[in-house]
């Protein structure tokens, strides 16, 4: 379950994101921690993500969050990119990463394999669309367990 700050923090963060020409891929709050951590994933729209994004981002997010104390107390703020072996959760992550190398699993197996390795094309209620070699396969949205990006491609 998301924490209810979640909204309020992605509406504040997102336009500081922009500015930087970032994007917000993820926010937790994880309140479980002491002191809790906020942690935000960013990508950089027209490159590699790296340490100054994080950086820079962390800096604006920061005082932001601080003059405006949405967050009571104190906490951890975490900025990191988003990594490449990152599951795909999102109708946004879909259609962030359309064209990137992807892992698809299924249970029960569809066709025999439990795992499909292409390029992700798309993906609906019906399925997970990908290019494999040329061909286009669509893997049944019931047998799909988790879709992550593939770090070895």
């Amino acid at each position: 379950m998301t924490h209810p700050l979640i909204p309020q923090i992605i509406d504040v963060a997102s336009p500081i994101a922009e500015e930087l020409g970032l994007e917000i891929v993820d926010v937790v709050f994880q309140t479980n921690k002491r002191p809790p951590v906020l942690r935000l994933d960013i990508r950089n729209l027209n490159s590699d993500t790296g340490l100054d994004d994080c950086e820079r981002m962390s800096r604006h997010l920061e005082q932001t969050l601080d003059t405006l104390e949405i967050i009571p107390g104190s906490y951890s703020l975490e900025i990191s990119s988003p990594g490449t072996s990152r599951q795909l959760t999102s109708e946004r992550e879909f259609i962030a990463f359309k064209g990137f190398a992807v892992i698809v699993t299924t249970d029960p197996p569809y066709e025999g394999q439990k795992e499909w390795r292409g390029n992700l094309h798309t993906q609906d209620e019906t399925a997970i669309y990908i290019h494999q070699k040329g061909r286009a396969i669509a893997i049944p949205r019931l047998a799909v367990t988790k879709v992550n990006l593939d770090a070895n491609r």
